[in-house]
């Protein structure tokens, strides 16, 4: 029981979705930027908006009742699988009057402005991370130091 929630927390399971989403809309972004000069290219987005309400709604779910597990409400973007991996379908970025002669709707000043976003929320959930992990060996091991 006690394993189970030292491990099974909400903080660990936000931190371990927010990894797994940051790392799947690098990976889309590095998509978009690879395929900028491609003709009639559609840029991909994963909503952040939309996946942090649903972190948020999970976590006040799993508040209002510790029995019930950490789990994400399935979205057009986003479910979790059965073995609790997050599984991503990015959807196409809207035009927004922003259409080149190409027929493409890459800006890389865009692209490069939500790397750098993602990159950053990473850097903070992967820290946030290991200052858990740092603090339970510190408990394990008898130690304040």
């Amino acid at each position: 029981m006690f394993l189970k929630n030292v491990s099974g927390g909400t903080s660990i399971s936000m931190l371990e979705k927010t990894l797994a989403f940051n790392e799947a809309r690098q990976r889309m972004l590095a998509t978009n930027i690879a395929n900028i000069n491609t003709p009639g290219y559609r840029t991909k987005q994963l909503d952040v908006a939309s996946f942090q309400a649903a972190l948020r709604e999970a976590a006040d779910r799993r508040d209002r009742n510790r029995s019930e597990p950490f789990r994400l409400e399935r979205t057009r973007e986003f479910e979790l699988a059965s073995d609790g991996r997050l599984s991503v379908r990015p959807s196409e970025e809207p035009v927004e009057n922003l259409l080149f002669k190409d027929g493409t709707n890459a800006s890389i000043e865009r692209q490069m402005s939500q790397v750098a976003e993602t990159a950053m929320t990473h850097q903070v959930a992967t820290e946030l991370l290991k200052r858990y992990f740092d603090t339970l060996e510190k408990s394990i091991r008898g130690r304040v130091v």
